[in-house]
């Protein structure tokens, strides 16, 4: 069933690399986990959408580099048929393009194969909160990449509490500090992050900021001060 996020463990689980060995050692590792069930370890994209279509996941960690195959393809795939589905890249490369990209196609976190456990299951409890991670080293090249100029501007479509909020995103707040800075409840700044990515569009407050970002908005060096009311 896909019609919520699930609020309650176990978080469904699968794991999608290439290296046989490397994914089947690491669904052991999880599923030994409290709070955490490994849906299926796989190799390919094809096997990836067969699970997907036939179970409910939580979470798809990817990599990127599947042999012949790209995880793209995942990414793209889930956003389109699974928007609840978070996907969190689990690769090698520390390529701050490759981080961008899997951003752009709907990637809500990013993590190194050599990452702690801790941090791994971190993030994976963190994306169903819609936090996201990108490893502090790769953060300011990935904010170069996605700093381009966007093709077309698309922040007009926003009211000027959903243009707060999203600027609290790019500053780097989490859901309490906005709520905090602009003075309202978490309830209300959930509600605009909501509404303000409907109108991007965008499938996760990272994607958010991507877009922002590369519309020209940048972090500001002060605290958000009071809002307007509209």
């Amino acid at each position: 069933m896909w019609a919520q996020h699930r609020l309650v463990e176990p978080i469904r689980v699968l794991i999608i690399d290439d290296q046989q060995l490397f994914a089947e050692a690491l669904a052991v590792w999880l599923a030994r986990q409290p709070g955490f069930e490994v849906v299926g370890a796989v190799h390919t994209v094809a096997a990836a959408q067969s699970l997907l279509a036939a179970a409910h996941v939580d979470v798809q960690l990817v990599d990127l580099d599947l042999g012949g195959e790209s995880g793209i393809a995942l990414l793209d795939h889930a956003r389109d048929r699974y928007p609840l589905l978070r996907s969190v890249i689990l690769s090698a490369s520390r390529s701050p393009e490759a981080v961008a990209t899997a951003v752009r196609h709907g990637a809500v976190s990013w993590l190194s194969k050599t990452a702690a456990g801790d941090t791994l299951l971190q993030v994976l409890r963190g994306v169903l909160r819609d936090e996201a991670w990108i490893p502090p080293d790769l953060l300011a090249g990935l904010l170069h990449t996605l700093a381009e100029p966007a093709s077309s501007p698309v922040l007009d479509r926003l009211t000027g509490r959903e243009r707060q909020v999203l600027q609290c995103l790019v500053d780097g707040l989490t859901r309490a500090q906005i709520a905090e800075t602009l003075i309202m409840s978490p309830n209300t700044v959930r509600t605009h992050t909501q509404n303000l990515l409907a109108k991007l569009p965008a499938h996760s407050a990272l994607e958010a900021v991507s877009v922002a970002l590369r519309c020209g908005m940048r972090p500001d060096e002060h605290a958000v001060g009071q809002p307007s009311a509209e």
